[in-house]
């Protein structure tokens, strides 16, 4: 994530009935998100709104003491989950274990674990393409989303080429890195033999 600055825009919540503005201090940054704009905690708290996530709704009394009841689409609801869960593929996660003997503590390079299917499946081709289905599902349930994925084969992408109007930013990898910094050679570790099969080990497990 890249802190690009801040910038303090004017903010109008309303519902139709009643509105309100607000001078509002945005920090501005450079990171893959499925929303545009993120309310925090102190801004809720500074114009007295009360958000729920379960209702999908936020209310907040405007300068007139009316309430303003902003609420959620949920289809738009729907599409931003599942932009979240995107955004998630790929994630490494860096963890430092207590010192060993030898003073160095070693870091474990875990990965996060994509969501996999509970139970055996079968593997059904449906237009050319494999897919896997849930084996624990009824005959009827696998006839009928083998039907939906059939007349909506054509939504999925099989390579970068079927994603045509696809900003490049998002499969691009960047280090946040200052050119004027001095490198720095890490020193030689030396492990003993056991720590070294598992590093060999976990190194073909990444």
């Amino acid at each position: 994530m890249e802190v690009r600055g801040h910038l303090e825009l004017r903010t109008t919540f309303t519902d139709g009935a009643a509105s309100r503005t607000e001078n509002i201090r945005y920090l501005v940054v450079n990171a893959p998100s499925a929303y545009n704009i993120l309310l925090g905690r102190l801004m809720l708290n500074r114009q007295r709104a009360v958000a729920s996530t379960r209702h999908m709704k936020m209310k907040l009394p405007n300068l007139g003491g009316k309430v303003i009841t902003i609420k959620l689409d949920q289809k738009e609801a729907k599409r931003c989950y599942e932009n979240s869960l995107k955004t998630k593929r790929g994630v490494f996660m860096v963890t430092t274990r207590a010192p060993s003997e030898e003073g160095v503590a070693p870091a474990e390079i875990t990965r996060e674990r994509q969501p996999e299917p509970i139970g055996e499946v079968l593997k059904r081709e449906i237009g050319g393409r494999t897919f896997k289905l849930g084996k624990s599902l009824g005959q009827a349930a696998q006839d009928q989303i083998t039907e939906v994925i059939a007349r909506h084969l054509d939504a999925f992408a099989w390579s970068t080429s079927d994603m045509p109007g696809i900003d490049p930013d998002f499969l691009c990898h960047r280090l946040t890195t200052d050119p004027k910094v001095r490198l720095v050679r890490q020193r030689r570790r030396k492990f003993n033999e056991e720590r070294r099969q598992v590093i060999k080990k976990r190194r073909r497990n990444c």
